[in-house]
């Protein structure tokens, strides 16, 4: 490398790297010891940026300490040592030494030894630091896409007091919390890619363009469901002052030095230059902020996706008019986009990239974003693999408990822990209704709305349908028994929720309802003539010699008085068709006269302008000639 290129990149790292201008913020989570009681308590440690943390989750486990390669740079196989739990034993977390090789190699070593987890114990007296993978030119290792098992770092003096206690014969058990590793305070999870366009910066590049590829089915969904609101951003730097006429300064910053990026070859002879990636990036940048103004910000996926695919630099591609085949392709606005981008050569402020550098400043819990990708879920740094299922998990722990969208609870992310007795929370099986409701986190133990009606209670021992309708659930869990053609139910459905036995029956109204024997008890049917037979739910009262049972006035009515009754019967039905008959012989009567009426007056009308044939003409007979 010359001395010109070796000095501008000393000056970027400078830059970006200063403690006077950045701020970076160690993601911590909890780690709980739980035995022995000479060190119980809770301790924290911090997140490695590699592997697959536990997002939203806790793991169980017993700690070991090797007795030989207690740094771990080698292979356990060497020493004949296996950390793989035997059935309905607990996963085993490794301590390991910090100190004489990469912690990624350390943590591969021990996942395949049989880890579960590893905790890392510093080797000096200091705060926590980020365990990161190897700097680019070392991570040529292909087994850093392949740790899965989480790490952690403890301070020196956690670390000592675990050994010793291990070296005492007590037992280490302890519990990784990563559960409030993310804030989850509502229902949307606002997230956050650091990316670059650059595919040429080795496995980094490499393992984020296949990032892009894969998770964007599921960023699509979260985002068009408003699950999620996404932001994409580029890191850029500003060229010093007094390098701005210098020629690295010029191949690899825009706008007069204010916008760079580093050379993607790190040679400045060959190849495209920062420039060209920092107008790509600006590029991508107004791609999302054009369609995020027609409310369609999931697009910005498509495009980078197919850039990294259809303009490769390999392929002498990654250019502006293959960017806008693809812009065209995906019915974005070229003349907005281009707009956006404006004049690189320009000696004037670019807003878009002004505002990206402002962003790359920590605020609140979130540190300076240095490092390439970075993904920043609900203010908070990710920590671990670049990978779907990884960033899931962590982007899933995000949500309020009980508002993950369904992609959160699929079985690869999320266990069901309903389906084990029901989590422990009420249910009624006969109705199949239940309180538990799976979440990310685990499970809400809630009683449940069904058919727009509420149950109430406490979830775990009752629940109890309440309001109008309630009946149509369970019969509101009150008693119900049908015989033959009868059915009888004890609940009242009303707001009252109550549960009241019906009449003719006595008891609780939720257990049991016993038949009342009217006749027994004497309280129907108590007449001299009567006679009482109890039936499910009511009684039959009949009277002798033929009498008639009146039930409302409880009595029995003798032959006479229905004879007499018949009699009134009989002659009232006389008395109506009487007087129908003589209404219609009246009617038709009057009906005569009114028509005899009219002949003898149309008549004399007649009369007066010709003659009639039963009257005399005025001048006697004639005859027609």
């Amino acid at each position: 490398m010359n001395q010109e290129k070796l000095g501008f990149f000393t000056l970027s790292f400078l830059l970006i790297s200063s403690p006077a201008l950045c701020r970076f913020v160690v993601e911590k989570n909890n780690l709980k010891v739980t035995s022995p009681d000479s060190i119980k308590g809770i301790y924290e440690c911090a997140i490695g940026n590699f592997g697959v943390p536990q997002y939203g989750g806790t793991l169980v486990g017993t700690v070991a300490y090797p007795r030989s390669n207690q740094k771990a740079c080698k292979s356990y196989n060497d020493f004949d040592i296996s950390f793989k739990s035997k059935p309905g034993g607990l996963p085993t977390f490794v301590l390991i030494d910090r100190g004489d090789c990469f912690f990624t190699l350390k943590a591969w070593i021990a996942q395949q030894a049989g880890a579960a987890a590893i905790l890392v114990a510093d080797n000096k007296a200091e705060p926590l630091i980020t365990m990161d993978t190897p700097e680019e030119d070392k991570s040529d290792a292909d087994y850093l896409q392949n740790i899965t098992i989480p790490s952690a770092l403890i301070t020196k003096s956690l670390g000592d007091s675990i050994k010793s206690a291990l070296s005492g014969g007590d037992m280490v058990n302890m519990k990784l919390d990563w559960t409030e590793s993310v804030p989850h305070p509502d229902e949307r999870v606002e997230y956050e890619l650091w990316t670059n366009s650059n595919d040429q910066c080795g496995k980094k590049c490499d393992t984020q363009i296949e990032f892009l590829k894969n998770f964007k089915g599921a960023a699509q969904i979260l985002e068009k469901g408003g699950h999620t609101q996404f932001t994409p951003h580029y890191i850029t730097w500003y060229c010093p002052e007094a390098f701005t006429l210098s020629k690295q300064c010029k191949s690899q910053c825009i706008n007069h030095g204010r916008y760079c990026a580093p050379d993607p070859e790190q040679d400045f002879t060959k190849g495209y230059d920062g420039k060209d990636v920092v107008v790509q990036n600006l590029r991508q940048a107004c791609v999302y902020r054009v369609m995020n103004e027609t409310g369609k910000p999931w697009v910005w996926w498509d495009y980078v996706t197919d850039f990294a695919i259809r303009c490769p630099m390999k392929d002498k591609k990654y250019t502006k008019e293959c960017a806008d085949e693809i812009i065209k392709s995906l019915d974005i606005d070229l003349k907005k986009v281009d707009k956006c981008i404006g004049d690189p050569d320009a000696d004037v402020e670019n807003p878009v990239l002004k505002a990206e550098q402002e962003s790359q400043i920590g605020k609140g819990s979130r540190g300076d974003v240095t490092i390439l990708p970075t993904l920043v879920v609900n203010n908070r740094q990710y920590r671990g693999k670049l990978e779907k299922g990884a960033v899931l998990k962590a982007m899933c722990s995000g949500f309020e408990e009980s508002t993950e969208p369904a992609i959160c609870l699929t079985e690869d992310l999320n266990t069901n822990e309903c389906l084990e007795n029901n989590g422990g929370c009420w249910q009624d099986k006969a109705a199949n209704i239940t309180a538990c409701r799976d979440t990310f986190r685990g499970r809400l133990c809630e009683c449940p709305t069904v058919q727009g009606v509420k149950f109430s209670g406490d979830g775990y021992t009752h629940c109890k349908a309440s309001g109008a309708l309630h009946c149509g659930i369970n019969n509101g869990g009150c008693w119900r028994e049908t015989r033959g053609s009868y059915t009888y139910s004890a609940c009242v459905d009303d707001h009252s929720n109550g549960c009241k036995c019906p009449l003719g029956f006595k008891g609780d109204g939720v257990k049991s309802c016993e038949d009342v024997d009217e006749c027994k008890e004497k309280k129907v049917c108590q007449c001299p003539e009567c006679k009482c037979k109890n039936t499910w739910g009511s009684y039959e009262c009949s009277c002798k010699n033929g009498l008639l049972y009146m039930r409302e006035h409880d009595t029995c009515i003798g032959s006479n008085k229905v004879g007499t009754t018949k009699l009134s019967w009989s002659f009232l039905w006389f008395l109506i068709i009487a007087v129908g008959v003589a209404g219609l012989s009246g009617y038709a009567a009057y009906k005569y006269r009114i028509r005899r009426y009219m002949d003898a007056e149309i008549r004399g009308i007649m009369a007066q302008y010709m003659p009639l044939e039963s009257q005399p003409s005025p001048r006697g007979p004639h005859m027609d000639i």
